[in-house]
């Protein structure tokens, strides 16, 4: 299984949260921080914000912030709610299979099994767990753009 691109940026969100211990950020700030467009963040700090992980505040004085502890935050939920398609095959999901052999077939029961127990392995780690302290973070940024300078 390959995460998209937007799953990527959510997890980046709310590790860089995690590691604000509670001070919060911008979207500019994320921004330029990862170096990746501010339209597409826009999109998943609303969607992040829907699912109740992060607070919004607009304005001046505004910014993100997580809206929950960083250790109630379950790797594997948010995988499953950002990722649009996470079936593997088709016949996983009724509503696009249309596949001939899909009555005869076993594939669909192991592959149903194989991404369940897939989400339970994330649900093991919440954002606590592999959010580095914010300092340790910004080493590791710096060092890799001085490798690649």
């Amino acid at each position: 299984m390959r995460f998209t691109t937007y799953t990527d940026y959510s997890l980046r969100v709310l590790m860089h949260l995690a590691q604000s211990n509670q001070g919060g950020t911008t979207i500019s700030e994320l921004s330029d921080f990862y170096k990746i467009s501010r339209n597409h963040l826009v999109k998943v700090v609303h969607h992040l914000g829907l699912l109740g992980y992060i607070e919004t505040t607009r304005g001046r004085t505004g910014g993100i912030k997580l809206a929950i502890p960083a250790n109630q935050i379950k790797l594997g939920d948010v995988v499953e709610q950002t990722e649009p398609d996470s079936n593997l095959l088709e016949c996983v999901n009724p509503g696009e299979n249309s596949c001939v052999i899909d009555r005869q077939c076993r594939l669909k029961g192991i592959l149903s099994s194989a991404k369940s127990d897939f989400i339970k392995g994330l649900n093991k780690y919440s954002l606590h767990d592999f959010s580095k302290p914010k300092w340790q973070t910004e080493n590791l940024f710096k060092s890799v753009a001085i490798q690649s300078a």
